[in-house]
């Protein structure tokens, strides 16, 4: 069993910064892809940013230049790196790690999730 924990959030004014961490347990760090995912007040959840078990990474496109996703195997930690914070960047965050496995359904995990509040 995976357990991820997330932390970092909180309240930031706008074009403020924030670094969320999420630490994981139980299992092989570096064999997951890794993302954040975001689900703001009344909306569904949606993918932020992801990288993978091979250190690729992607964004949604509104956070693209302002948010970096990085990764520690030795600490078996995933950060998001946030600047110019905007409102619209409130959400509760989440952690994801992800496995594939050919021919069975991939290996998926979920933090507890972190509130994010941008807002002066």
């Amino acid at each position: 069993q995976v357990q991820l924990v997330e932390s970092g959030g909180g309240l930031v004014q706008p074009g403020g910064s924030l670094r969320l961490a999420c630490a994981a347990s139980g299992t092989i760090f570096s064999f997951y892809d890794m993302g954040w995912y975001r689900q703001p007040p009344g909306k569904e959840r949606e993918l932020v940013a992801m990288i993978t078990s091979g250190d690729s990474t992607n964004y949604e496109e509104s956070v693209k230049g302002r948010f970096i996703i990085s990764r520690d195997n030795a600490k078996t930690t995933v950060y998001l790196q946030m600047n110019s914070l905007k409102p619209e960047d409130t959400a509760v965050y989440y952690c994801n790690a992800r496995k594939s496995r050919p021919g069975r359904p991939p290996l998926n995990y979920w933090g507890q999730g972190t509130q994010v509040n941008v807002s002066s």
